[in-house]
Protein backbone atom coordinates (compact mmCIF):
# COMPACT_ATOMS: atom_id res chain seq x y z
CA UNK A 1 0.00 0.00 0.00
CA UNK A 2 2.55 2.53 0.51
CA UNK A 3 3.85 3.06 -3.18
CA UNK A 4 -0.25 4.13 -3.75
CA UNK A 5 -0.23 6.64 -0.53
CA UNK A 6 2.96 7.87 -2.03
CA UNK A 7 1.13 8.19 -5.40
CA UNK A 8 -2.24 9.54 -4.34
CA UNK A 9 -0.25 12.32 -1.93
CA UNK A 10 1.41 13.57 -5.02
CA UNK A 11 -1.77 13.30 -7.19
CA UNK A 12 -4.95 13.12 -5.26
CA UNK A 13 -6.96 12.22 -8.73
CA UNK A 14 -4.59 9.24 -9.32
CA UNK A 15 -6.88 6.68 -9.66
CA UNK A 16 -8.82 8.18 -12.09
CA UNK A 17 -6.03 8.71 -14.34
CA UNK A 18 -4.18 5.10 -13.86
CA UNK A 19 -7.52 3.33 -14.66
CA UNK A 20 -8.71 5.51 -17.70
CA UNK A 21 -8.57 3.16 -20.77
CA UNK A 22 -8.64 -0.05 -19.14
CA UNK A 23 -11.61 -2.48 -18.89
CA UNK A 24 -12.10 -3.42 -14.97
CA UNK A 25 -13.60 -5.86 -13.30
CA UNK A 26 -14.12 -4.88 -9.74
CA UNK A 27 -14.41 -8.14 -7.33
CA UNK A 28 -16.35 -7.18 -3.76
CA UNK A 29 -18.22 -9.31 -0.87
CA UNK A 30 -17.89 -10.60 2.66
CA UNK A 31 -15.73 -13.63 1.77
CA UNK A 32 -13.58 -14.81 -1.22
CA UNK A 33 -12.91 -11.56 -2.83
CA UNK A 34 -8.57 -12.34 -2.99
CA UNK A 35 -9.41 -16.21 -3.98
CA UNK A 36 -12.08 -14.90 -7.11
CA UNK A 37 -10.01 -12.19 -8.00
CA UNK A 38 -6.79 -15.06 -8.71
CA UNK A 39 -8.99 -17.16 -10.11
CA UNK A 40 -10.34 -14.60 -12.66
CA UNK A 41 -6.80 -13.04 -13.61
CA UNK A 42 -5.34 -17.16 -14.13
CA UNK A 43 -8.84 -17.51 -16.01
CA UNK A 44 -7.58 -14.51 -18.61
CA UNK A 45 -4.54 -15.72 -18.74
CA UNK A 46 -2.70 -13.92 -16.27
CA UNK A 47 -1.75 -10.89 -18.28
CA UNK A 48 -3.82 -7.93 -16.63
CA UNK A 49 -3.08 -5.59 -13.46
CA UNK A 50 -4.55 -6.70 -10.45
CA UNK A 51 -4.22 -6.29 -6.41
CA UNK A 52 -2.77 -9.75 -5.93
CA UNK A 53 -1.94 -8.99 -2.37
CA UNK A 54 -5.15 -8.72 -1.18
CA UNK A 55 -4.72 -4.64 -0.69
CA UNK A 56 -8.50 -3.82 -1.26
CA UNK A 57 -8.70 0.29 -0.56
CA UNK A 58 -7.44 3.08 -2.48
CA UNK A 59 -3.82 2.44 -2.20
CA UNK A 60 -3.13 -0.75 -2.67
CA UNK A 61 -5.83 -0.64 -5.65
CA UNK A 62 -3.87 2.77 -7.26
CA UNK A 63 -0.63 0.95 -6.58
CA UNK A 64 -1.83 -2.22 -8.60
CA UNK A 65 -2.63 0.02 -11.43
CA UNK A 66 0.69 1.64 -11.65
CA UNK A 67 2.54 -1.43 -11.85
CA UNK A 68 1.33 -2.77 -14.81
CA UNK A 69 0.52 -1.53 -18.37
CA UNK A 70 -2.10 -3.69 -19.10
CA UNK A 71 -5.57 -2.78 -20.61
CA UNK A 72 -7.56 -5.03 -18.64
CA UNK A 73 -7.28 -4.92 -14.77
CA UNK A 74 -9.19 -7.14 -12.11
CA UNK A 75 -9.33 -5.89 -8.78
CA UNK A 76 -10.75 -7.18 -5.58
CA UNK A 77 -12.31 -4.06 -3.36
CA UNK A 78 -13.49 -3.98 0.11
CA UNK A 79 -17.03 -3.49 0.37
CA UNK A 80 -17.25 -0.25 2.01
CA UNK A 81 -15.30 0.97 -0.49
CA UNK A 82 -17.35 -0.18 -3.74
CA UNK A 83 -18.58 3.04 -4.02
CA UNK A 84 -15.61 5.60 -3.89
CA UNK A 85 -13.30 3.08 -6.40
CA UNK A 86 -16.36 2.17 -8.34
CA UNK A 87 -16.58 5.60 -9.02
CA UNK A 88 -13.06 6.40 -10.20
CA UNK A 89 -12.41 3.81 -12.26
CA UNK A 90 -15.85 3.52 -13.77
CA UNK A 91 -16.03 -0.37 -14.16
CA UNK A 92 -17.30 -2.49 -16.64
CA UNK A 93 -17.79 -5.54 -14.46
CA UNK A 94 -19.01 -5.79 -10.95
CA UNK A 95 -18.72 -9.22 -9.01
CA UNK A 96 -20.53 -9.45 -6.19
CA UNK A 97 -20.21 -12.64 -4.30
CA UNK A 98 -22.13 -12.64 -0.86
CA UNK A 99 -22.78 -10.07 1.84
CA UNK A 100 -22.78 -11.13 5.75
CA UNK A 101 -21.50 -10.06 8.46
CA UNK A 102 -18.06 -8.62 9.29
CA UNK A 103 -16.18 -6.17 11.34
CA UNK A 104 -18.99 -4.84 13.43
CA UNK A 105 -16.70 -2.25 14.60
CA UNK A 106 -16.05 -0.71 11.27
CA UNK A 107 -18.66 -1.77 8.86
CA UNK A 108 -21.74 -1.97 11.18
CA UNK A 109 -24.84 -3.97 9.94
CA UNK A 110 -25.04 -6.02 6.14
CA UNK A 111 -27.84 -3.68 5.50
CA UNK A 112 -25.30 -0.78 5.43
CA UNK A 113 -23.57 -2.32 2.70
CA UNK A 114 -26.42 -3.32 1.15
CA UNK A 115 -27.45 0.29 0.27
CA UNK A 116 -24.33 1.63 -0.52
CA UNK A 117 -24.13 -0.94 -3.44
CA UNK A 118 -27.51 -0.55 -4.19
CA UNK A 119 -26.81 3.49 -4.69
CA UNK A 120 -23.49 2.41 -6.32
CA UNK A 121 -25.29 0.12 -9.37
CA UNK A 122 -28.34 2.15 -9.68
CA UNK A 123 -28.53 4.25 -13.18
CA UNK A 124 -25.24 2.52 -13.82
CA UNK A 125 -24.73 0.26 -17.30
CA UNK A 126 -21.96 -1.73 -15.87
CA UNK A 127 -22.16 -6.12 -16.21
CA UNK A 128 -23.49 -7.14 -13.14
CA UNK A 129 -22.20 -10.72 -12.07
CA UNK A 130 -23.60 -11.75 -8.64
CA UNK A 131 -25.14 -14.45 -6.20
CA UNK A 132 -28.45 -15.56 -6.39
CA UNK A 133 -28.79 -17.46 -3.74
CA UNK A 134 -27.60 -14.27 -1.00
CA UNK A 135 -30.62 -12.14 -0.22
CA UNK A 136 -28.37 -9.08 0.26
CA UNK A 137 -26.75 -9.10 -2.87
CA UNK A 138 -30.23 -9.73 -4.71
CA UNK A 139 -31.23 -6.78 -2.88
CA UNK A 140 -28.64 -4.90 -3.55
CA UNK A 141 -28.46 -5.29 -7.41
CA UNK A 142 -32.03 -4.28 -7.34
CA UNK A 143 -34.16 -4.29 -10.52
CA UNK A 144 -30.51 -3.70 -12.39
CA UNK A 145 -29.81 -6.33 -15.17
CA UNK A 146 -27.56 -9.30 -13.89
CA UNK A 147 -25.88 -12.81 -15.16
CA UNK A 148 -26.94 -14.66 -11.81
CA UNK A 149 -24.95 -17.31 -10.24
CA UNK A 150 -26.06 -19.81 -7.90
CA UNK A 151 -22.67 -20.94 -6.49
CA UNK A 152 -24.04 -24.22 -4.33
CA UNK A 153 -22.87 -22.65 -1.06
CA UNK A 154 -25.09 -22.90 2.20
CA UNK A 155 -24.13 -19.61 4.05
CA UNK A 156 -27.67 -18.01 4.94
CA UNK A 157 -27.10 -17.45 8.69
CA UNK A 158 -27.38 -13.10 8.11
CA UNK A 159 -30.37 -14.23 5.51
CA UNK A 160 -33.48 -15.33 7.54
CA UNK A 161 -35.29 -11.53 6.98
CA UNK A 162 -35.95 -10.15 4.23
CA UNK A 163 -33.60 -7.14 3.60
CA UNK A 164 -36.31 -5.03 1.48
CA UNK A 165 -38.70 -5.50 4.09
CA UNK A 166 -37.71 -7.78 6.99
CA UNK A 167 -40.63 -10.74 6.92
CA UNK A 168 -38.78 -14.03 7.55
CA UNK A 169 -37.89 -15.61 4.17
CA UNK A 170 -38.91 -18.80 3.10
CA UNK A 171 -36.32 -21.32 2.01
CA UNK A 172 -37.18 -24.14 0.30
CA UNK A 173 -35.50 -26.93 -2.26
CA UNK A 174 -35.98 -24.38 -4.97
CA UNK A 175 -34.85 -21.20 -3.05
CA UNK A 176 -35.80 -18.57 -1.60
CA UNK A 177 -38.77 -15.58 -1.73
CA UNK A 178 -40.53 -13.10 0.40
CA UNK A 179 -43.97 -12.09 0.44
CA UNK A 180 -43.36 -8.42 -0.75
CA UNK A 181 -41.88 -10.01 -4.06
CA UNK A 182 -38.15 -10.27 -3.38
CA UNK A 183 -37.47 -13.61 -4.72
CA UNK A 184 -34.36 -15.69 -5.65
CA UNK A 185 -33.83 -14.83 -9.41
CA UNK A 186 -33.49 -18.02 -11.79
CA UNK A 187 -29.49 -18.72 -12.41
CA UNK A 188 -27.59 -18.18 -15.58
CA UNK A 189 -24.67 -20.16 -14.10
CA UNK A 190 -25.56 -23.24 -11.50
CA UNK A 191 -22.92 -25.32 -9.33
CA UNK A 192 -23.52 -28.89 -9.78
CA UNK A 193 -20.94 -30.77 -7.10
CA UNK A 194 -17.99 -30.51 -9.52
CA UNK A 195 -19.47 -29.41 -12.23
CA UNK A 196 -20.60 -25.55 -13.62
CA UNK A 197 -23.68 -25.88 -15.46
CA UNK A 198 -24.47 -22.92 -18.48
CA UNK A 199 -26.57 -22.19 -21.43
CA UNK A 200 -29.11 -24.96 -22.30
CA UNK A 201 -27.20 -28.07 -21.85
CA UNK A 202 -23.75 -26.64 -21.17
CA UNK A 203 -21.55 -26.95 -19.02
CA UNK A 204 -17.34 -27.57 -17.48
CA UNK A 205 -16.21 -29.95 -15.09
CA UNK A 206 -14.60 -28.06 -11.45
CA UNK A 207 -11.41 -29.80 -10.77
CA UNK A 208 -9.59 -27.48 -8.39
CA UNK A 209 -6.63 -27.61 -6.89
CA UNK A 210 -8.30 -25.66 -4.27
CA UNK A 211 -10.67 -27.54 -1.90
CA UNK A 212 -14.35 -27.10 -0.87
CA UNK A 213 -17.23 -26.70 -2.09
CA UNK A 214 -16.71 -22.66 -1.48
CA UNK A 215 -13.61 -22.70 -3.85
CA UNK A 216 -16.26 -24.51 -6.37
CA UNK A 217 -18.62 -21.35 -6.27
CA UNK A 218 -16.01 -18.70 -6.63
CA UNK A 219 -14.71 -20.70 -9.66
CA UNK A 220 -18.00 -20.37 -10.95
CA UNK A 221 -18.24 -16.44 -10.86
CA UNK A 222 -14.30 -16.62 -12.54
CA UNK A 223 -15.66 -18.73 -15.44
CA UNK A 224 -18.92 -16.11 -15.95
CA UNK A 225 -16.24 -13.27 -15.93
CA UNK A 226 -13.92 -14.99 -17.97
CA UNK A 227 -16.22 -15.65 -20.32
CA UNK A 228 -18.20 -12.35 -20.39
CA UNK A 229 -14.68 -11.13 -21.51
CA UNK A 230 -14.63 -13.75 -24.28
CA UNK A 231 -12.53 -17.07 -22.67
CA UNK A 232 -14.41 -19.59 -23.45
CA UNK A 233 -15.40 -21.88 -19.92
CA UNK A 234 -13.26 -24.93 -20.47
CA UNK A 235 -10.40 -23.04 -21.06
CA UNK A 236 -10.97 -20.71 -18.21
CA UNK A 237 -11.88 -23.89 -16.32
CA UNK A 238 -8.53 -25.53 -16.95
CA UNK A 239 -6.44 -22.20 -16.20
CA UNK A 240 -8.16 -22.30 -12.51
CA UNK A 241 -7.82 -25.41 -12.11
CA UNK A 242 -4.01 -25.17 -11.62
CA UNK A 243 -4.59 -22.67 -8.97
CA UNK A 244 -3.23 -24.42 -5.69
CA UNK A 245 -2.26 -21.68 -3.17
CA UNK A 246 -3.30 -17.89 -3.00
CA UNK A 247 -1.62 -15.58 -1.18
CA UNK A 248 -0.72 -18.14 1.45
CA UNK A 249 -3.69 -18.96 1.64
CA UNK A 250 -4.26 -22.98 1.17
CA UNK A 251 -0.15 -23.19 1.26
CA UNK A 252 2.00 -24.88 3.93
CA UNK A 253 4.31 -23.43 6.69
CA UNK A 254 6.55 -24.56 9.04
CA UNK A 255 5.43 -24.80 12.74
CA UNK A 256 7.48 -26.86 15.84
CA UNK A 257 9.66 -28.63 13.28
CA UNK A 258 6.55 -30.35 11.37
CA UNK A 259 4.75 -28.86 8.01
CA UNK A 260 1.44 -27.06 8.49
CA UNK A 261 -1.63 -26.25 5.76
CA UNK A 262 -2.61 -22.66 6.01
CA UNK A 263 -6.71 -21.60 6.12
CA UNK A 264 -8.03 -17.98 6.60
CA UNK A 265 -11.04 -17.59 8.20
CA UNK A 266 -12.29 -13.97 8.98
CA UNK A 267 -15.97 -14.49 9.87
CA UNK A 268 -18.67 -16.75 10.92
CA UNK A 269 -20.11 -17.64 6.91
CA UNK A 270 -15.77 -17.90 6.46
CA UNK A 271 -15.48 -19.93 9.26
CA UNK A 272 -18.54 -22.03 8.34
CA UNK A 273 -17.22 -22.62 5.00
CA UNK A 274 -13.54 -23.45 5.96
CA UNK A 275 -14.06 -26.11 8.68
CA UNK A 276 -15.46 -28.66 6.76
CA UNK A 277 -12.31 -28.74 5.16
CA UNK A 278 -10.49 -30.49 8.60
CA UNK A 279 -10.42 -34.07 8.16
CA UNK A 280 -11.08 -36.47 11.30
CA UNK A 281 -7.86 -37.21 11.76
CA UNK A 282 -6.20 -33.58 11.42
CA UNK A 283 -4.46 -32.21 13.89
CA UNK A 284 -5.87 -28.87 14.26
CA UNK A 285 -4.23 -25.05 15.61
CA UNK A 286 -6.80 -22.23 15.81
CA UNK A 287 -4.81 -18.68 16.03
CA UNK A 288 -6.79 -15.38 16.72
CA UNK A 289 -5.87 -12.14 17.18
CA UNK A 290 -8.67 -8.80 17.40
CA UNK A 291 -6.53 -6.08 15.33
CA UNK A 292 -8.09 -3.24 13.54
CA UNK A 293 -7.85 -5.49 10.63
CA UNK A 294 -9.70 -8.39 12.52
CA UNK A 295 -12.41 -6.40 14.12
CA UNK A 296 -11.58 -5.68 17.38
CA UNK A 297 -15.04 -7.49 18.73
CA UNK A 298 -14.74 -11.38 19.09
CA UNK A 299 -17.96 -11.80 20.18
CA UNK A 300 -18.22 -13.25 16.91
CA UNK A 301 -16.51 -16.50 17.78
CA UNK A 302 -19.52 -17.72 19.31
CA UNK A 303 -21.33 -17.68 16.16
CA UNK A 304 -18.82 -20.13 14.62
CA UNK A 305 -19.93 -24.01 14.42
CA UNK A 306 -16.92 -25.20 15.75
CA UNK A 307 -18.83 -28.06 17.17
CA UNK A 308 -18.39 -29.67 13.93
CA UNK A 309 -14.52 -30.36 15.08
CA UNK A 310 -15.82 -33.51 17.33
CA UNK A 311 -14.10 -33.95 20.61
CA UNK A 312 -10.57 -33.59 20.25
CA UNK A 313 -7.85 -31.57 21.00
CA UNK A 314 -7.50 -28.03 19.45
CA UNK A 315 -4.31 -26.34 19.53
CA UNK A 316 -5.01 -22.48 20.52
CA UNK A 317 -2.66 -19.07 19.73
CA UNK A 318 -3.19 -15.72 18.98
CA UNK A 319 -3.62 -12.81 21.04
CA UNK A 320 -7.36 -13.84 21.83
CA UNK A 321 -6.51 -17.14 22.75
CA UNK A 322 -8.27 -16.91 26.08
CA UNK A 323 -11.27 -15.54 23.95
CA UNK A 324 -11.18 -18.53 21.69
CA UNK A 325 -10.12 -21.40 24.56
CA UNK A 326 -13.36 -20.79 26.17
CA UNK A 327 -15.41 -20.96 23.19
CA UNK A 328 -13.71 -24.13 22.42
CA UNK A 329 -14.38 -25.48 25.89
CA UNK A 330 -17.92 -24.82 25.52
CA UNK A 331 -18.29 -26.67 22.22
CA UNK A 332 -16.99 -29.79 23.58
CA UNK A 333 -13.49 -29.48 22.45
CA UNK A 334 -10.10 -29.53 24.35
CA UNK A 335 -8.02 -26.36 24.13
CA UNK A 336 -4.38 -26.82 24.65
CA UNK A 337 -3.24 -22.98 25.14
CA UNK A 338 0.13 -21.43 24.51
CA UNK A 339 1.39 -17.73 22.90
CA UNK A 340 4.67 -19.95 20.92
CA UNK A 341 3.03 -21.54 18.32
CA UNK A 342 6.13 -23.77 17.74
CA UNK A 343 5.76 -24.65 21.21
CA UNK A 344 2.27 -25.84 20.66
CA UNK A 345 3.05 -28.07 17.76
CA UNK A 346 5.34 -29.95 19.17
CA UNK A 347 2.93 -30.64 21.99
CA UNK A 348 0.44 -31.28 19.74
CA UNK A 349 -0.19 -35.33 18.58
CA UNK A 350 1.92 -36.53 15.37
CA UNK A 351 -0.19 -36.39 12.10
CA UNK A 352 -1.13 -34.11 9.38
CA UNK A 353 -1.51 -30.28 10.70
CA UNK A 354 -3.68 -27.35 9.66
CA UNK A 355 -3.32 -24.41 11.33
CA UNK A 356 -6.83 -21.61 10.96
CA UNK A 357 -6.10 -17.91 11.69
CA UNK A 358 -7.92 -14.98 11.44
CA UNK A 359 -6.67 -12.10 9.04
CA UNK A 360 -3.64 -10.65 11.21
CA UNK A 361 -2.69 -13.90 12.79
CA UNK A 362 -2.85 -15.02 9.09
CA UNK A 363 -0.64 -12.14 7.89
CA UNK A 364 1.85 -12.86 10.58
CA UNK A 365 2.05 -16.17 10.13
CA UNK A 366 2.58 -16.23 6.40
CA UNK A 367 6.40 -15.37 6.76
CA UNK A 368 7.02 -18.83 8.04
CA UNK A 369 8.04 -21.54 5.57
Amino acid sequence: MLAGQVIIALAPDALVQLSSGRSTVLVSGTNGKTTTTAMIVASLGGAVATNNGGANMDAGIVAAYASSASSTAVMEVDELYVPAIGKSVAPSVFVALNLSRDQMDRIHEVSNVVERWSRFLHGSDIHVIANAQDPNVVAAVGSHSATWIDPGWDITNDSRVCPRCTALLDWDSSGWACRCGLRQPAADYVVDGDVLHFAPGTSVPLHLGLPGAVNRGNAAFAIAVAQHLGVEADIASRRIAEIDEVSGRYGTITVGGRQARTLLAKNPAGWASVLPMINPDDVVIISINAREADGLDTSWLWEVPFETLGKRVVGVHGENRADLALRLEVAGIVPMVDKDINRLASRLPEGSCVVLANYSAFTALRGRR
